[in-house]
């Protein structure tokens, strides 16, 4: 196996079923804890933002030349969206200096919700799917992470008793 589709597959996650979108996301959950527990929630933004374009770049790499402009073995943009999702959880915890499993409820949030997004692709998280290239592959988990981190933004609030 080549390194882009390692990096595409999130080391072979990809190939698991059924629903491999879903393993790439739970296998984004253990390594955002290990990335924010070593390089903290700014680590986890650079690494995120690196992913994104290696995640890129290995979708190119594997998708070239193929009628298929998503294989579902490509779990690397679950993994991007799932950071991004998780962004607002490690950035309390660590405001709050807690532990980061300590706003466990978030993280449940934030996976259920990320996943709700992918899955439905409403709006313009379907825009981005249909661009058919690998740029829509990796921008549709994005926006819907940047989804999902709202939505915890609003269950974190009502939970909290803010607003």
């Amino acid at each position: 196996m080549t390194f882009s589709a390692l990096v595409a597959t999130v080391g072979y996650v990809g190939h698991l079923r059924p629903a491999p979108g879903t393993w790439g996301s739970l296998a984004a959950l253990p390594l955002a804890w290990l990335v924010a527990s070593v390089a903290g929630v700014y680590g986890l933004i650079f690494l995120t933002l690196l992913m994104f374009f290696v995640g890129w770049w290995s979708v190119i790499r594997e998708t070239s030349g193929q009628d298929d402009h998503d294989p579902s073995e490509i779990v690397i943009d679950e993994l991007v969206g799932q950071w991004i999702a998780l962004l607002p959880v490690i950035y309390g915890a660590t405001m709050m200096q807690a532990d980061l499993l300590a706003l466990w409820p978030g993280w449940i949030s934030a996976f259920i919700l990320f996943r709700f997004f992918d899955i439905t692709k409403i709006g313009p998280i379907g825009w981005a799917d249909r661009r058919n290239d690998p740029m829509g592959v990796m921008l549709d988990d994005v926006i819907a992470g940047v989804f999902a981190a709202i939505g915890v933004l609003v269950f974190a609030a009502l939970a909290h008793g803010v607003g």
